[in-house]
């Protein structure tokens, strides 16, 4: 704990920013890559929530896909309950098949107007902050995740601001990033993340960008993205690479041009999903690879 309050101080009194602050958790994740560089890994909200952890790991091993964003009330049954001998064996099970936990993606959010709510959601984020150093995870991810109608927005738009600040906070005693899904109604849009991101001190909350239809809203998506850019993180969601029309290709050429160095992560949610998953998988790394080979800076 005490080196990592001095990491804290020596951060603040440098003022070296946000994204200083980010690459200093980004190189020990990813001690061999060339930058730019992006890695394709999981999340385990449709194609590995029925897994367990040994599955899970397994079958990432098998297709390729060499990270993990652990999704929260899946079958892995990675949650707080786990004792400090579990958790340990939890982070030895990835090290020892190489795979990486790269987070946690947990279903926290900041939006509600009941106090009550709103601090059950913040403490229990703390709770599940100490989960993701345990298990040598990076980070956590969260979700704003609406605007009230009944209550002005800005008000929870500062609201929003202010738990991520706490939470943020909160995370950098312990070397962990808060990483923000552009998720929900209304606080998907790009508009409204960069009002929320406006207000938001911490250095170590980041977004997530979460490949949303209203990303080509206008102004367009590069509009958009360059919009929030200088708050996004070490982690990018996309669904299914060759299902609909978002425009990847452009997505990675954006993402090029300011020298992303992190993990693109398949959130698969066509509905059925595909008997073979494991076959699903190794398809969508081929498209992956084939994008990054046309990757160009935007």
């Amino acid at each position: 704990m005490k080196k990592n309050l001095s990491r804290r101080s020596f951060i603040q009194r440098s003022a070296i920013g946000s994204i200083g602050f980010a690459a200093m958790y980004y190189t020990p994740a990813f001690p061999n890559m060339k930058k730019p560089g992006m890695r394709f890994g999981l999340v385990t909200y449709q194609w590995g929530k029925d897994w367990d952890l040994p599955t899970l790991i397994a079958n990432c091993k098998k297709t390729g896909l060499l990270g993990v964003e652990l999704r929260t009330q899946h079958a892995h049954g990675v949650e707080t309950n786990l004792n400090a001998s579990q958790r340990a064996d939890v982070k030895k099970q990835f090290a020892d098949n190489s795979i990486i936990c790269i987070g946690y993606g947990s279903n926290f959010e900041y939006h509600n107007p009941d106090p009550k709510i709103l601090r059950e959601n913040i403490e229990q984020t703390k709770e599940y902050i100490k989960l993701c150093k345990d298990i040598g995870a990076t980070g956590i991810k969260v979700k704003p995740n609406y605007l009230p109608p009944e209550v002005p927005k800005e008000k929870t738009i500062a609201q929003i601001a202010a738990s991520l600040n706490e939470v943020g906070k909160f995370a950098q005693d312990y070397g962990q990033l808060v990483r923000v899904e552009a998720h929900g109604v209304f606080t998907q849009e790009v508009p409204n993340m960069k009002a929320i991101f406006d207000q938001v001190t911490e250095p170590n909350v980041k977004i997530c960008w979460n490949s949303n239809p209203t990303d080509i809203n206008p102004p367009g998506l590069e509009g958009n993205f360059n919009m929030v850019k200088k708050w996004i993180g070490d982690t990018v969601h996309v669904h299914e690479l060759n299902i609909g029309d978002y425009p990847y290709q452009q997505l990675f050429n954006l993402f090029a041009s300011i020298d992303f160095n992190g993990w693109i992560l398949l959130e698969a949610e066509a509905i059925p999903s595909p008997t073979d998953k494991l076959s699903a998988m190794k398809e969508q790394l081929s498209i992956f690879n084939k994008l990054i080979t046309n990757t160009k800076r935007a």
